[in-house]
């Protein structure tokens, strides 16, 4: 793992710490793919039960692509590649096994503001500015597959009216449109709560979570006809299921085994 990206676990919670303070915590490459193999193997046999996205420092989550991996484009093959290397990445993290939460402090952009669309869970503090300002920075734009993530979270209108603005939306709005949960006042109180939610996301049932996860994402992709007996199945047919129901009948705490 890259010193770019930091990787600790702390009683059954994973943090994942963007580690570029210097540049806002902007992301290069190698980062990009750090993201992706920490989410693909993420263990399901309990060891990992959330995992924490953080940026080091207090200014930002992360500020987007560093740009300087973009000087070496000269074909359209290299925009392909780019931002099929960026749908691969964030679908790695869209799908990651165990819940995940993004811890936000400061400003949230580009790709920083992708990744943290792909979370369960958003978080930040008073101070967030959040958005795409392509159009009067880079002018590239987001694959079609990132504006789908980002419409079903806070509408297409809503998505082309701040990407052509340009506009960052701030922390009581992002609130109100339901981009994030909560609004903290501080960075410090942002890590602080990520930690209870990850420790209260790491008692409930991992399968429903899972499941959930899966079924939210095939309904976005697919609509309401996709097929989910497999998600099902999984659930009802799972010793965690039993265990719910008795442990629901002698009036006590389930013991989940994530299987």
């Amino acid at each position: 793992m890259t010193q770019d990206l930091l990787y600790e676990i702390t009683d059954s919670i994973a943090w994942v710490t963007l580690n570029r303070p210097e540049s806002r915590n902007a992301l290069t490459f190698a980062m990009y793919e750090g993201l992706a193999e920490i989410c693909a193997g993420a263990p399901t046999d309990g060891s990992v039960k959330a995992i924490v996205f953080r940026g080091a420092g207090d200014r930002a989550f992360a500020a987007g692509t560093d740009m300087a991996q973009f000087r070496g484009f000269a074909t359209p093959q290299d925009a392909w590649d780019y931002e099929a290397k960026m749908d691969r990445v964030l679908d790695r993290i869209e799908r990651c096994p165990v819940p995940t939460i993004a811890a936000i402090a400061g400003a949230c952009t580009g790709g920083g503001a992708a990744i943290a669309a792909c979370c369960d869970l958003r978080i930040t503090d008073a101070r967030l500015k959040f958005g795409f300002p392509i159009a009067r920075t880079l002018g590239n734009c987001l694959s079609v597959t990132s504006l789908a993530r980002l419409a079903s979270l806070i509408g297409a209108g809503r998505v082309r009216e701040i990407i052509f603005t340009a506009r960052l939306v701030g922390a009581e709005e992002a609130k109100a449109i339901g981009l994030v949960s909560e609004v903290l006042e501080d960075a410090a109180a942002v890590m602080t709560r990520a930690g209870e939610m990850a420790q209260m996301l790491a008692e409930h049932a991992p399968l429903t979570l899972r499941v959930t996860k899966e079924g939210l994402r095939r309904l976005r992709n697919e609509g309401p006809g996709a097929d989910d007996r497999d998600l099902i199945e999984t659930a009802y047919m799972s010793a965690d299921f039993k265990e719910g129901m008795e442990a629901f009948l002698a009036k006590r705490a389930p013991q989940w085994k994530g299987r």
